[in-house]
């Protein structure tokens, strides 16, 4: 089975992701962890170009197609194989957050995207979207304090989405929402304003109830 996390910036997507595998491998589950950008050797080195301000210069339209080759590479090299060897399979961002940055922030057509997702998906869809939803303000804060943290540990320094102005924060939020809205079957909306314990404990609820309808359709989780 294939869950994906989306959400603002800030969200604690990591910190579930790491709790909802530490729960599905104590029930038995083969569990393999990724994220985007990234998660393949080739999707890892667009990483670096994209979060590091290196494609910013070339404008949102080829940003959108380095995401798209980096997925690409990902899904064949990484997922798929994953999920074809039996594991379930978590990543850290996936097609929605193109839609999202891309698209609805970044201006891009949607047409555009749309093509540009069938290419680098490969009709490869996730089985269930988590979107941790939380106030954009409250989000970047913590993602702020985070980078700072983190910059006193090893001399690192915010990415170039975590530097943009709160009312993109919020249009994103925004966003993510109405995805969630128009895409109820696969989408599930968990406030991550809360504890996380509280937070894990629905987000393990929602993928066991996604496990139990795909057993009754007869489909491996």
């Amino acid at each position: 089975m294939f869950v994906t996390f989306e959400g603002g910036e800030g969200v604690g997507k990591s910190t579930q992701i790491r709790l909802l595998a530490g729960a599905l491998e104590a029930q038995g589950h083969a569990v393999r962890i990724t994220r985007e950008p990234g998660g393949s050797a080739g999707a890892e080195a667009v990483r670096h170009v994209i979060l590091s301000g290196g494609a910013e210069s070339h404008g949102v339209r080829m940003e959108a197609l380095l995401f798209a080759a980096a997925r690409s590479d990902h899904v064949e090299t990484l997922i798929r194989p994953a999920l074809d060897g039996g594991s379930m399979v978590l990543c850290d961002r996936f097609m929605d957050s193109s839609r999202v940055y891309q698209g609805i922030t970044g201006n891009l057509p949607e047409p555009l995207i749309d093509g540009l997702e069938r290419l680098a998906i490969n009709g490869l869809r996730p089985d269930i979207t988590i979107i941790l939803d939380m106030p954009a303000a409250e989000g970047l804060e913590r993602a702020r304090a985070r980078a700072f943290k983190a910059a006193e540990l090893a001399n690192a320094v915010p990415d170039r989405f975590e530097k943009e102005e709160l009312e993109t924060h919020e249009k994103r939020r925004e966003a993510f929402l109405d995805i969630a809205a128009r895409d109820p079957v696969r989408c599930r909306v968990v406030d991550a304003s809360r504890s996380v314990e509280a937070i894990a404990r629905d987000v393990l609820a929602a993928v066991e109830a996604r496990i139990s309808e795909r057993q009754d359709a007869g489909v491996e989780a």
